[in-house]
């Protein structure tokens, strides 16, 4: 890489980081392009020369920083080998996403993808990839239990990261109340891992009732 492009990358870089700072400490309303800028140490022309426009740099930020942090957990994800402990681990996730600032973020987004139309596919397509890494996980654990063959990993993956998006954001109006959520959460994931170690016979009467309830 030559020293012009490497330093290309580095101004892009420091760009899509200050526009998700920029997000997340003053919020939609007030980022722009002098605001992000001012955020990532550089002149506000190469906001336009790097991305063209604003809304291009926040839907490239959208992305680039779900990218980061979904790399960032990939290698945990792949560890899970239940449920239940995907739950836990959802619930891990959410603490320290919490703790970065990150949920803050996601809300910002949500919000500016009603005035900002790039902003509602680049969020989409960020919370694609935690759907990826969930569907991966599901399709993994579920294979061993009675509930296998009776669920679709991919829309039960979207119904799993919806599922947290709404706790994320229901937590800055009752944050007492997201706290009752994910510990009900736990509580069905306790739930399921009593069904996953139940012993064969068990678990054929499971599946022969999953099957005839199917059939109605």
């Amino acid at each position: 890489m030559s020293p012009d492009t490497a330093r290309s990358q580095e101004t892009r870089t420091r760009l899509l980081e200050g526009a998700l700072r920029t997000l997340t400490e003053q919020g939609i309303a007030k980022t722009s392009a002098r605001t992000v800028a001012a955020a990532a140490g550089v002149n506000q022309a190469l906001v336009f020369y790097h991305f063209g426009s604003v809304d291009e740099l926040l839907a490239a930020a959208c992305r680039y920083g779900a990218e980061r942090s979904v790399a960032l957990y990939r290698d945990r994800l792949s560890t899970v080998s239940s449920l239940s402990e995907l739950l836990a681990v959802g619930r891990e996730i959410h603490e320290q996403e919490r703790a970065g600032g990150h949920v803050a973020l996601l809300g910002q987004l949500l919000a500016g993808a009603q005035t900002h139309p790039s902003l509602g596919p680049a969020t989409a397509a960020g919370l694609d990839l935690w759907i990826a890494e969930l569907e991966k996980v599901l399709t993994r654990v579920l294979a061993g239990t009675p509930f296998g063959e009776f669920t679709d990993p991919a829309g039960l993956a979207r119904a799993v990261a919806a599922s947290f998006v709404g706790i994320e954001l229901y937590e800055g109006a009752d944050a007492a109340g997201a706290t009752a959520a994910l510990d009900a959460l736990e509580q069905l994931g306790g739930l399921v891992s009593a069904l996953e170690e139940l012993g064969p016979v068990a678990q054929r009467a499971v599946r022969h009732r999953l099957r005839r309830t199917g059939r109605r």
